[in-house]
């Protein structure tokens, strides 16, 4: 594996950059680790932005750092629509996984792509480059039945964590979890993560008996880092360059965005950058502000999109600043909002649309930067 770049900034809040940037996880990894070393294909689930690929990403590390032959794929499915994509997406993430690793030329892996056809072009307009792969796209049955064959004859350990896994639900082809499942438990030396964000869906697709996939993985659940762990970690990069991190200004920030990791590695990276010791709330609020700020267009541009009634109820949501009830006699005394007849209606509305998300505390604008831009108007 080539050396990695340090970073200028310490706080990773977009993909992975090693371990000494990743706090903690450390109970996650081990058993995401040793279900994988034991042949229990494993469920992640969180909602967004909590660190499912951070932590995959860890763990890949791990693996390979154990053992050099092994082969980690991962590969995002959130934008697909259908079964050909599904095969694309996982075929790119597999002609990908060889390049990083040019120094791999076992005969069964580079029969492997050659059966995949890979093809390379540049995009005239960015100049990045691109991978496709030739898919029969009349067979899609076939071509999936052929991927997880060539998967299971290259003899290696294969480890593949597929994200958003949920999405396959959405696909026009009846039956994708029936297909993928008929293969997927006869293969042994590929071992699979189904990574995904819509909590109740994923649950239901493992936990519910009428589903393929019934009971055939551990489920894993991901919570909020320790706020006591996650602090030293953060205090740490500050203290190394001679600043100092206030405690009480941690707290704040943990509180305010409820441990999520996303956002606050986003404001982390913003007041490591500030260059000056962070002892003030104001200091704090700054860099929230700053961040709102710059999205900000991006949410006017999304919520014009929304009916009045739709507003008006994700606006008293995020008004309300914590996880609130809004089919609740308190939210409506509370809160102009949309009639009764219409509120379930409009509320599964914001919810299908991922702009509220709702847990067993109850409901809360999805986005929290989003939340507070709302709050500001």
């Amino acid at each position: 594996m080539s050396k990695r770049k340090k970073p200028l900034n310490p706080f990773i809040y977009e993909g992975y950059e090693g371990k000494e940037y990743f706090c903690d996880r450390k109970e996650e990894s081990e058993t995401l680790i040793s279900n994988l070393s034991n042949g229990r294909n494993t469920t992640l689930v969180s909602p967004r932005k909590m660190g499912k690929t951070g932590l995959i990403m860890h763990v890949f590390e791990t693996i390979k750092s154990q053992n050099e032959d092994a082969i980690c794929i991962y590969v995002d499915i959130f934008h697909t629509q259908n079964q050909h994509d599904f095969i694309q997406a996982l075929g790119r993430a597999i002609v990908q996984e060889h390049l990083i690793n040019k120094h791999r030329r076992k005969n069964k892996f580079m029969q492997f792509l050659g059966a995949l056809r890979p093809s390379f072009s540049i995009d005239p307009q960015t100049g990045t480059p691109s991978i496709s792969v030739d898919i029969d796209k009349s067979n899609t049955e076939h071509s999936i039945q052929s991927i997880f064959n060539l998967l299971d004859g290259i003899g290696e350990d294969v480890y593949i964590a597929i994200d958003e896994f949920q999405t396959i639900t959405d696909y026009p082809e009846k039956g994708t979890e029936a297909l993928l499942r008929s293969y997927i438990q006869f293969i042994h030396n590929v071992h699979f993560i189904f990574s995904g964000s819509k909590m109740h869906l994923m649950y239901e697709m493992f936990g519910s008996p009428k589903r393929p996939f019934y009971q055939s993985t551990s489920i894993l659940s991901l919570s909020p880092l320790h706020e006591e762990i996650y602090y030293e970690f953060s205090k740490s990069f500050f203290e190394a360059q001679k600043l100092t991190f206030s405690k009480d200004i941690f707290h704040e920030l943990y509180h305010g965005f409820g441990g999520h990791t996303w956002y606050i590695q986003s404001i982390l990276n913003r007041l490591y950058e500030s260059g000056i010791s962070v002892t003030e709330a104001s200091q704090l609020q700054e860099a929230i502000q700053s961040i709102v700020k710059e999205k900000s267009a991006q949410y006017e541009s999304l919520t014009i999109l929304l009916t009045p009634n739709q507003f008006t109820l994700l606006k008293a949501i995020a008004e309300e600043g914590r996880h609130c009830l809004p089919l609740s006699k308190s939210f409506s005394e509370r809160h102009t909002i949309p009639p009764a007849g219409s509120l379930k209606r409009t509320l599964d509305f914001l919810s299908d649309k991922e702009l509220v998300y709702r847990s067993k505390e109850g409901y809360i604008v999805y986005d929290r930067f989003m939340g507070i831009w709302l709050r500001n108007l």
